[in-house]
């Protein structure tokens, strides 16, 4: 069941790959600033990165949102959370709609803790204070808020960056020397494409950053519980990595090597299969050129490395989108496809509770059939 949780685990994260990596790359594929290949590689490095940056997604994921009495050795919880989670994104993913692999993965987890531990309320960590704001943990404080704040900020950050280059541009224009040279777009779109490959590194960056940590927190959390069950006693010396002690407060590391292992998994699966998310926001949703894309990816990528440094697992899905939104929103309102956004956001709002009544319905299954 350990071997299960693990691969499943991966298994989550290489579709998180093609799903969600591919929100840090679609602008800069959409743009043409980068061929597939190259944003893929460039992703991968940057993910690389970002997934050995840092640790406090992980473990928000690992200790923060659910009562880790109810998560035991070989239990169904971690697995059909997991599912719950894949099989969400693997249909949104057919229908092309960027929907959040991380609310799917926090949905998955509440919805199993409920159903096993009988459904107590009291198994999920609502909310939960600390010395300071950004200390408190919970479902409440650090998913639900983020859901809406953070592609509020993406939305105002990318409006307010679209609209500051679009006022220099402006500016450049009625000068002699810009009206010749600045004010051109063959020189703006070769500027801002030089530019866009750093922002774009920087969106691999923070994806890396808070994406590929939730999987390591489900990996490292099913190793620490089989660590502490004694359950690995037995392994020959050789795999004694795979243990990972907790210390006297139940708190566990996060090893480099499943650091390594979900960011080469998830690069995988960003070369497996995201180009249908990629037309949806850079094609359907609102035109880009390469100025739009350097705004949308700086803005989306300064809300997400803010939020992973204080271990809040925010949806890179959600602030690209609303980022993108923002920078069509700055050039007329009317350039944004409305229908698409309308379906997007539909997605947001059931990635929840529905992940929340899969997990929940397959721990019943499982259940009923072990009885």
């Amino acid at each position: 069941m350990l071997v299960a949780v693990v691969l499943i685990a991966l298994a989550f994260t290489y579709i998180n790959g093609f799903h969600d990596t591919a929100n840090s790359i679609a602008t800069v594929v959409s743009t043409k600033v980068l061929s597939p290949g190259q944003a893929v590689i460039l992703a991968a490095v940057t993910n690389l990165l970002g997934a050995l940056w840092g640790t406090a997604v992980a473990q928000t994921i690992a200790s923060g949102l659910i009562d880790s009495g109810v998560v035991h050795v070989g239990s169904e919880l971690l697995i059909c959370a997991l599912l719950g989670a894949c099989v969400w994104n693997l249909v949104t993913w057919w229908l092309g709609l960027p929907s959040s692999s991380s609310h799917g993965l926090v949905g998955g987890l509440v919805g199993a803790a409920l159903a096993a531990s009988g459904d107590k309320f009291s198994s999920v960590v609502w909310s939960q204070g600390g010395a300071h704001w950004w200390e408190g943990h919970g479902v409440i404080p650090k998913v639900v808020v983020p859901m809406v704040v953070s592609p509020l900020m993406g939305f105002v950050l990318g409006f307010v960056l679209m609209g500051l280059l679009y006022a220099l541009l402006a500016w450049f224009a009625n000068r002699k020397s810009g009206l010749r040279r600045y004010g051109r777009t063959p020189f703006v779109n070769a500027f801002f494409g030089k530019a866009q490959m750093a922002s774009a590194a920087a969106m691999g960056l923070s994806h890396g950053m808070n994406d590929a940590q939730k999987t390591m927190g489900i990996i490292a959390l099913a190793l620490a519980g089989a660590t502490a069950a004694g359950s690995m006693d037995q392994l020959p010396h050789w795999l004694h990595f795979l243990q990972i002690p907790e210390d006297a407060a139940g708190h566990f590391p996060v090893p480099v090597w499943v650091k390594v292992v979900c960011a080469l998994v998830m690069a995988a699966g960003t070369a497996g299969g995201g180009w249908r998310i990629i037309r949806t926001l850079g094609h359907h949703m609102v035109r880009l050129h390469p100025i739009n894309g350097f705004a949308a990816e700086g803005s989306s990528a300064i809300v997400i490395i803010v939020a992973s440094m204080f271990g809040i697992p925010v949806s890179t899905t959600h602030n690209v989108s609303a980022s993108i939104m923002g920078v069509g929103a700055a050039k007329r309102f009317n350039a944004i496809r409305w229908t698409v956004v309308e379906r997007m956001v539909w997605a947001w709002i059931l990635t929840l509770p529905i992940t929340a009544a899969i997990a929940y319905g397959l721990v019943r299954l499982v259940q009923a059939f072990g009885s």
